[in-house]
């Protein structure tokens, strides 16, 4: 064994350690953050161990069950006696050992790479973890490879510097199949670096480890399958949106949808596979999948999709809008799916309380939505998603679900999902239950009760108490009156059509006329200087005017035109932005754009988009040459507007390449 190379990083003595720990924790269970050529990594067993004489596993606080431990005390018998001597050496003490099954990415093309098995044991007392591959003999059990052993370190130099080391043996001994084992130079190059920032950052996550609910294992091969069986889905996709994004990420959803519903099923002894349906399903696809890999279930949307005629008889989808209420319950139906569900997203697990007992429910939070509308903030020292996610999580606990949290692999910023499987509470219960969970969507109706800063693990006990407090208050006349009917009056079901929100409807005169009310604002802010008079003006004395915030410009105009502004998406931003013409909007504050001090473009552009600055070219009027006081800053040769209409060329519109 050889030293590959070395890193220096400073900090505390009690810091550096832990951090140290939780970095080899992240290459332990997602080894794919550094080598791209895994897709992961599975946790098959892990428990304490004895090294020395007659050495055995034990179960430890936190191993997942004596079956775990049984296994890896199996394992441990098998191969302790094969230690190498930096391992064996030393006197008899515990170590935390680990089993893991590396996951090779699916190649293009060629057979997939087969899973490769670590034992990997961590020595605390002496600051080392070291990765013993396996493999199988004659007699089915398993035995240490002699190649392939390496072993990271970590070593306090003196005060706050430690070095994180690697240690490997040498080329001769060290075999490189490109994946799961990658060459020397990248162990002591690139996997060290990457170890030493890890152990300093002291970055710890608020969300869970992605894919920690099931079988990272499974997930991998049964996601190749499915993304191999719907490939062709990305050439025929109808819709505007980016096939390869929605198709792969609906793919993903339903392999983990599958994964755990079959794990269900083990559990419970169940034969019958279940059935779901999927509010909010937009363009069917996850229904399309689970349908066709043997789950009865059907998908509603208020909106009709084009590739819903694509899918056949036998993908059950409605077009109907959903308001929370006694007609839309679904006593008959195992699982609830809430797949960027918006408006509906926190309603799905009172739905499926509501519906039966035994009513489970799968949400994936996108956009931000309360009971009665948008989502408005409450805890600042959280972001707004993780806020956002506690919230949802809390709907279940008062519906009386026990909420599981886990990160799903997907192409998304947004891929936490949130998962009620098991009640809190008795059958017997179900009527206080239900009026905890009237109370509470009145509590947030009227923000009587702030919500409790609550964490992501719940448990009923904690707060059940609180609940029902505010459950004890009685409600008012009219919530009592339409619970039977309608939860929630006044619910606002998404539009069936589609409108643009980003200030393009808008009409033309009105948007000229904010434009005009804004540059005007912002050329007056500060005091008149000698101009020239002439179009294409002097460099020193055109008029570039004073920049102001956001803020600042909207108190300047009247409340009709931000009521107004403020119906769209990005309101007077996005107006602003939309007329980049004249306006350049950074860091919050705007400012009248200078032509010349735009970049000139690049001999390098790629030539379509040199086609299309050249079509674009003198065919709209420029906004100063008619507008500014001291006319266009650039000459009529240089300005890509027309100083005026003898200059206006007809505008040839350029089609998109569509998928077909």
């Amino acid at each position: 064994m050889g030293l590959l190379g070395t890193v220096v990083v400073r900090g505390d003595g009690s810091a550096l350690p832990r951090g140290f720990w939780a970095a080899v924790r992240v290459w332990l269970e997602k080894p794919q953050v550094a080598n791209r050529r895994l897709c992961g990594a599975a946790i098959e067993a892990e428990g304490t161990v004895l090294l020395g004489e007659g050495g055995e596993a034990s179960p430890h606080p936190g191993d997942e069950g004596p079956v775990r431990a049984t296994e890896l005390g199996r394992l441990w018998g098998d191969v302790h006696g094969q230690l190498p001597p930096p391992l064996a050496a030393g006197p008899r003490r515990e170590l935390r050992a680990v089993l893991r099954t590396l996951l090779p990415r699916a190649r293009p093309a060629g057979p997939p790479a087969p899973p490769a098995w670590e034992l990997v044991v961590h020595d605390v007392c002496n600051g080392n973890v070291t990765f013993l591959p396996l493999e199988e003999n004659s007699e089915g059990k398993y035995q240490i490879r002699k190649c392939n052993i390496y072993q990271i370190q970590l070593t306090h130099i003196k005060d706050e510097e430690w070095s994180v080391s690697i240690v490997a043996p040498s080329s001769e001994d060290w075999f490189s199949d490109g994946i799961t084992y990658p060459k020397l130079s990248w162990l002591g190059n690139v996997l060290l670096s990457k170890l030493a920032k890890w152990s300093v950052e002291q970055k710890c996550s608020e969300f869970r480890s992605t894919l920690s609910l099931i079988s990272v294992a499974k997930y991998s091969k049964v996601y190749q399958d499915l993304k191999e069986k719907y490939k062709e889905m990305v050439k025929v996709w109808p819709e505007v949106t980016d096939p390869e994004k929605f198709v792969y990420e609906d793919v993903a959803i339903a392999t983990y949808l599958l994964i755990l519903w079959e794990e269900e099923r083990k559990e419970k002894g169940l034969t019958k596979k279940q059935s779901f349906v999927d509010l909010g399903c937009g363009n069917g696809l996850l229904v399309h999948i689970l349908s066709n890999e043997g789950h009865l279930g059907r998908g509603i949307d208020v909106r009709r999709r084009k590739i819903w005629d694509m899918y056949g008889p036998e993908t059950h989808l409605e077009e109907s809008s959903i308001v929370p209420g006694d007609s839309h319950l679904f006593p008959d139906t195992d699982w609830l799916i809430g797949n960027h569900s918006d408006e509906l997203t926190p309603w799905i697990p009172v739905i499926a309380a509501r519906s039966s007992y035994s009513c489970r429910y799968f949400v994936l939070p996108c956009c931000f939505f309360d009971f009665h509308g948008k989502y408005s903030r409450r805890q600042s020292k959280k972001t707004q998603y993780r806020e956002y996610l506690d919230f949802v999580a809390q709907v279940g606990f008062v519906c009386g679900f026990r909420v599981e949290e886990d990160c799903l692999r997907i192409p998304s910023t947004k891929r936490v999902c949130l998962i009620g499987k098991n009640r809190t509470y008795p059958p017997a219960e179900c009527a206080l239950i239900d009026k905890q969970i009237t109370q509470y969507i009145h509590n947030r109706q009227t923000c009587a009760v702030v919500a409790c800063d609550r964490g992501v693990g719940f448990n009923h006990k904690d707060h059940s108490d609180d609940v029902c407090k505010e459950a004890d208050s009685e409600l008012p006349k009219n919530m009592m009156e339409t619970a039977g009917r309608i939860w929630m009056p006044g619910f606002q079901p998404r539009e069936k059509v589609e409108q643009s929100r980003n200030c393009a409807a808008l009409p033309r005169a009105f948007v000229d006329d904010v434009v005009l009310k804004v540059a005007s604002l912002l050329l007056n802010a500060v005091p008149p200087k000698s101009r020239s008079g002439t179009h294409g003006g002097n460099t020193n004395t055109w008029n570039q005017g004073e920049s102001l915030s956001l803020k600042e410009v909207a108190e300047h105009l009247n409340k009709e035109t931000l009521k107004r502004l403020k119906s769209e998406y990005g309101g007077l931003q996005t107006l602003l932005k939309n007329n980049h013409q004249v306006f350049e909007v950074l860091n919050g504050r705007v400012h009248i754009r200078d032509w010349r001090k735009e970049k000139p473009s690049r001999k390098t552009k790629p030539e379509v988009k040199r086609c299309l600055s050249a079509e674009a070219f003198k065919t709209r009027l420029c906004w100063f040459f008619i507008h500014h006081p001291d006319g266009c800053s650039l000459p009529s040769e240089s300005c890509p507007y027309a100083h005026g209409t003898e200059e206006l060329r007809q505008s040839q519109t350029i089609k998109k390449k569509k998928h077909i």
